[in-house]
């Protein structure tokens, strides 16, 4: 299966410099949910603009998440389900319940839910994210029934990882792909 990828930004979107644009580029099979304010998200607003993105598609979908996005996956998945929807890649998921790890203006994506997805997942993680521990990230894996994997020191694995065409990430992409056509 070659599904279509849904790429969903978090706070700040991401720039030019990040994986996520990147991908964009290599991949034809893809589109990217806009955002009308990536600097004070409101979580009813991003679900919005998540499921217009989703109404217009017509092919198997892999969801490719980074940071705040990954909790607006969580909260659009509880009361939504689309066969569209196939699989998730939940890249450095922020722990938006802590006021140690993450901004004030992304709170109310709080509580992060801790519901298991309807479609298979894997949770990618750094041990030096500074917005949620590694630990934290483990947990949430666990609750969501996703395969979690630790790429080791990375940051945020944003664009100042410096990652590029984040390879790795594409591997990992290819391990979700696979598990889905099993």
């Amino acid at each position: 299966m070659k599904p279509h990828l849904l790429v969903l930004s978090g706070l700040g979107n991401s720039g030019e410099q990040h994986w996520q644009t990147y991908w964009q580029k290599l991949y034809a099979n893809s589109s990217k949910v806009q955002q009308q304010n990536w600097d004070e998200p409101q979580l009813k607003d991003w679900l919005y603009a998540l499921d217009e993105s989703i109404a217009k598609l017509d092919q198997p979908t892999v969801l490719v998440a980074h940071s705040l996005a990954v909790s607006l996956v969580l909260h659009w998945s509880k009361s939504n389900a689309n066969s569209h929807i196939v699989g998730a890649l939940l890249v450095a998921p922020a722990d938006v319940d802590s006021p140690q790890h993450t901004p004030d203006c992304i709170r109310n994506f709080a509580p992060i839910p801790m519901h298991q997805l309807p479609f298979p997942s894997i949770v990618v993680a750094s041990e030096n994210d500074p917005y949620a521990s590694i630990a934290r990230k483990k947990e949430f894996a666990e609750h969501w029934g996703s395969d979690f994997v630790n790429v080791g020191c990375k940051g945020h694995i944003n664009s100042e990882s410096n990652l590029h065409f984040w390879e790795e990430g594409q591997e990992i992409l290819q391990q979700l792909i696979t598990k889905m056509d099993n």
